[in-house]
């Protein structure tokens, strides 16, 4: 019935989409659930590159900061979970840097500080983000299709999945997954440790510099 009522609004041009249902938006974008590093050109190749060679160093920091993670990563604060524990450590926000926790964390951010793309991204974040066994994240789209967002895999147990729109995926250690978050995706942990991963926003790549610079932060 929900999906009745979002096609009614996408033929209306309410919603970009049954699954891209994003409110602050620029139109004609490419919209696509899934992207590979090639679909974004030359930069996203790189920055796709440098996360995953850095892996291991990115894993490393990630994990002491994890050690401490009931003082340092904060519960999700949208209400998207349904059960479980789902929380994050920030290193950016809308473009700019936790200096805070950056300190922690000095080799990634030196990683993210030489990708713009991303650093720079006034509608996105970059964030560590832990989930536990038991935990499911609703159906929910960002709010925005100016930004397509990566997870690297730092920790990836067993029985973990990622939908989005019609398709699911699981993460893997070391690789990068790249998604469009405005169109609707859901989330289980249904393994027995925890699953880690870093979250990297990046502008989308048909936003021209002009755009980039006049649009304002989410």
């Amino acid at each position: 019935q929900a999906y009745a009522i979002y096609k009614d609004a996408a033929d209306k041009g309410i919603f970009n989409s049954i699954y891209q249902r994003s409110t602050y938006n620029v139109k004609h974008l490419r919209a696509q659930p899934w992207w590979a590093p090639q679909d974004g050109g030359a930069q996203l190749i790189t920055a796709v590159n440098k996360l995953e060679t850095n892996w291991k160093l990115i894993l490393e920091e990630a994990r002491s900061v994890l050690d401490e993670e009931t003082g340092l990563f904060e519960p999700e604060a949208e209400g998207l979970r349904d059960t479980g524990d789902w929380k994050q450590y920030t290193l950016y926000q809308q473009g700019r840097k936790n200096k805070k926790n950056c300190q922690r964390t000095p080799n990634t951010c030196a990683i993210l500080d030489a990708i713009p793309d991303s650093s720079s991204c006034k509608r996105g974040q970059v964030k560590l983000s832990v989930m536990h066994p038991g935990t499911h994240v609703w159906p929910h789209c960002g709010p925005t299709n100016c930004r397509i967002r990566a997870h690297l895999g730092l920790i990836i147990p067993d029985g973990v999945k990622i939908r989005v729109a019609e398709e699911t995926r699981t993460w893997q250690e070391g690789r990068v997954m790249i998604f469009d978050d405005s169109f609707e995706h859901e989330v289980w942990h249904n393994g027995s440790s925890v699953r880690l991963v870093l979250i990297v926003d990046f502008w989308h790549p048909d936003l021209t510099p002009q755009q980039r610079r006049q649009l304002s932060p989410i």
